[in-house]
């Protein structure tokens, strides 16, 4: 009898126990899952071709400051205006054949005589005289240029060597195409329209490129496996037969 008895409480401490419902393990791999996906799409994101293999946003790209605002449109007015003046000044120069001295020379000239005669009207109408701000170059922006320009000029200048010495043929092949592109620019068009189109550029691609990244960069993922998959061809087949220079300079 005693042993029922206590048969009789086990199994009724047992039914008083609460159940677990049946989906419990399934939410909890649920969560599982759940905490799952975002490191899923994270490295998903991760993993996204990006053209020239940036990594950040392309205001950052090109410099994060106003130039980038005004090559984006930020401000419309600003960056309307900045490319109205290029456009202007481009048809001074180009269709109506005005020279940049003349130019110059006359601009500074209109200048002088309009502040001149304000002064002296100021003068003699007991007024103040016009606050002309006084321009200088500050040091430090003149010495960050000036280190800029020797940095970039130092590594193209390495690259020239790098290609001279025969180490890697792909850069060869970069470099002689550029080169020739630009040979070949520069004979259809002078320096100045040159750098209108570089301005006009400048403001139109980047805003472009930001508005359909997406698009443009699955296109040149395309066109970037594409241009490997003929480089591998071009190599083995013309290439890797090439002799190429030492690899390391000589000690003398």
């Amino acid at each position: 009898m005693a042993e029922h008895s206590e048969e009789s409480t086990v199994t009724e401490k047992i039914e008083e126990e609460p159940r677990k419902p049946a989906g419990s393990s399934s939410s909890s791999s649920d969560s599982e899952s759940d905490c799952e996906e975002p490191v899923q799409s994270s490295s998903v994101k991760a993993k996204v071709y990006r053209l020239f293999g940036r990594e950040k946003p392309v205001h950052q790209v090109l410099g994060g400051g106003k130039s980038a605002d005004v090559m984006l449109w930020r401000d419309k007015k600003i960056s309307a205006g900045a490319l109205s003046a290029a456009t202007a000044i481009w048809v001074m120069f180009e269709l109506v054949g005005y020279h940049l001295l003349t130019f110059v020379c006359h601009g500074l000239i209109l200048s002088l005589v309009i502040l001149f005669l304000w002064s002296k009207a100021c003068t003699f109408i007991n007024k103040s005289p016009p606050r002309i701000p006084e321009v200088s170059i500050p040091e430090d922006q003149a010495v960050q240029v000036a280190r800029t320009l020797r940095y970039e000029m130092n590594r193209a200048l390495a690259v020239l060597r790098e290609v001279a010495l025969g180490r890697d043929v792909k850069k060869f092949l970069t470099v002689i195409a550029g080169l020739w592109l630009l040979s070949m620019v520069g004979s259809s068009v002078n320096f100045l329209t040159l750098v209108y189109i570089l301005f006009v550029t400048l403001h139109t691609v980047p805003v472009l490129y930001e508005k359909y990244e997406d698009k443009v960069d699955a296109a040149a993922e395309k066109a970037m496996a594409e241009i490997k998959k003929q480089y591998a061809v071009l190599d083995d087949k013309v290439l890797s037969k090439i002799p190429r220079g030492p690899l390391k300079d000589k000690k003398h």
